[in-house]
């Protein structure tokens, strides 16, 4: 109770200024579900809700699952759906989804949960542990999901969401701009075995392509989640080291913490990044993979899968024949150790609200948007990585570029602690790495993170 008092305080105080949920303008019902699951027509009433962006409803990944789940649903005819995406930036919809969750009178029935939010929504009670469903769920059980994704959706041993996007993150390296600094020869693909050998790039880029940045990380708060978990956690995790100790205990000082902030120093001490005003702002990411690296501008640039998506055809930055112009390198770990390469896999995942009272109705329709013949074009569109690897092997996924090795990084692949305090703890990681980025040393850095990540945990759960 004191957990859910406490989420539910802190989602109030982050939904200042955000705008009220559960309404006509937002996309929810006005009505909420609550305990009136019938609509006017009669018929059962499931209450969807995902984070809308923006984009063309026709052509939106959720919402074509939706409706192409539903129009082969034998149970269509006694169900109607209340569809209510929710229009926000992804930091909003988590404040405004979880309003709705703590609330029965707004509670949609069926949500898209990002496995970042997972863990905290699950200590402020808001999810359905869904392990009894899932033994009559046959897919689960016979190897169609990836274990490794399987971990992203687990707390405590238990299932609270069936993960439908996962992605890997890896460097994108164009490959003009390596072979014009001598890095790689024509037809030579760039592998690095440690992070030296990163760094050497780097100086040769540098030293031979002086107009090209060498190498793009996002370093910034502005950045948010993609600072913590595809900057600072591909390093550390890179050296072996993780942000918690088997013990559950907080690592706030070591040797890889040391390494991981060393390398981020090195790259702008010695001028391989991007110029401060460029990569401490929101729209970071974006210009790295939109305008950058199309425009051969960058070297490399730490990022995951869904880069392609804006290079496609139609996408935001369409870049003819980018498959050829582009690799996708794997990440070394530190100094080549096992396993040889590290990647941080996130995603999303369906989850069935605490305070829903359809859930039965809700779990049967997630098994209907996951079958292979809805998800395939589902994954198609979302151009992330398919977490079923029936559908991973489908032709026309697999044939698009850079999947097949993004997949194949799934087995090296891990994932952000499933603890309820990382949410707070990665805004003071996103603040360690924009302080050694603006010149700070990574000793000092070290030492208020330390202090800031204690006034979080308590003294009682740093690692001594």
């Amino acid at each position: 109770m004191k957990r859910k008092v406490l989420s539910l305080l802190l989602v109030c105080a982050m939904a200042a200024g955000v705008g009220a949920c559960g309404s006509k303008e937002n996309g929810a019902s006005a009505e909420g579900n609550g305990s009136n699951g019938t609509s006017s027509s009669g018929k059962t009433r499931l209450t969807i809700c995902w984070r809308d962006d923006g984009t063309d409803m026709e052509k939106n990944a959720n919402y074509r699952q939706i409706m192409d789940a539903y129009e082969q649903w034998e149970k269509k005819d006694q169900v109607e759906l209340d569809l209510a995406p929710i229009n926000a930036d992804e930091g909003n919809y988590f404040t405004k989804i979880a309003l709705q969750l703590s609330d029965p009178g707004t509670c949609p029935d069926l949500i898209c949960e990002d496995t970042f939010q997972l863990p905290n929504d699950t200590a402020a009670g808001y999810l359905t542990n869904l392990d009894e469903y899932l033994k009559g769920y046959d897919d689960w059980n016979n190897g169609m999901y990836y274990e490794t994704v399987k971990k992203s959706v687990t707390v405590d041993g238990s299932v609270y969401g069936i993960p439908y996007c996962s992605d890997t993150r890896g460097i994108w390296y164009n490959k003009g701009v390596l072979q014009d600094a001598g890095v790689i020869t024509e037809g030579e693909e760039f592998a690095p075995k440690n992070w030296k050998e990163i760094l050497d790039a780097c100086a040769k880029i540098k030293q031979n392509c002086p107009d090209v940045v060498p190498f793009w990380c996002n370093s910034g708060v502005a950045s948010g989640e993609a600072t913590s978990m595809q900057t600072y956690e591909m390093l550390l995790y890179g050296t072996g080291e993780r942000l918690l100790t088997d013990d559950g205990k907080w690592l706030t000082k070591s040797e890889g913490i040391q390494s991981t902030l060393q390398f981020i120093s090195d790259i702008y001490s010695n001028g391989y990044g991007p110029s401060l005003s460029l990569v401490l702002n929101g729209q970071a990411g974006n210009t790295s993979v939109r305008e950058y690296l199309p425009q051969g501008k960058l070297g490399m640039s730490m990022d995951g899968i869904w880069a392609t998506s804006s290079w496609k055809e139609g996408g935001a930055a369409a870049w003819d024949n980018y498959e050829n112009e582009v690799g996708f390198a794997a990440m070394p770990t530190s100094e080549g150790q096992n396993p040889g390469s590290i990647t941080l896999a996130g995603g999303w995942a369906f989850s069935v609200p605490e305070k829903s009272d359809q859930k039965d109705l809700a779990f049967e329709f997630i098994q209907e948007m996951m079958k292979p013949e809805v998800y395939i074009g589902a994954i198609l569109r979302h151009g992330s990585i398919s977490t079923r690897t029936d559908v991973a092997e489908n032709t026309e996924y697999a044939s698009q570029p850079f999947f097949q090795t993004a997949t194949q990084f799934l087995e090296t692949a891990d994932f952000r602690p499933q603890d309820e305090k990382y949410p707070v703890v990665s805004t003071s990681i996103q603040q360690m790495v924009e302080s050694v980025v603006s010149g700070k040393s990574p000793e000092d850095a070290i030492k208020q993170y330390t202090i800031d990540v204690t006034r979080i945990v308590g003294e009682e759960n740093i690692a001594q």
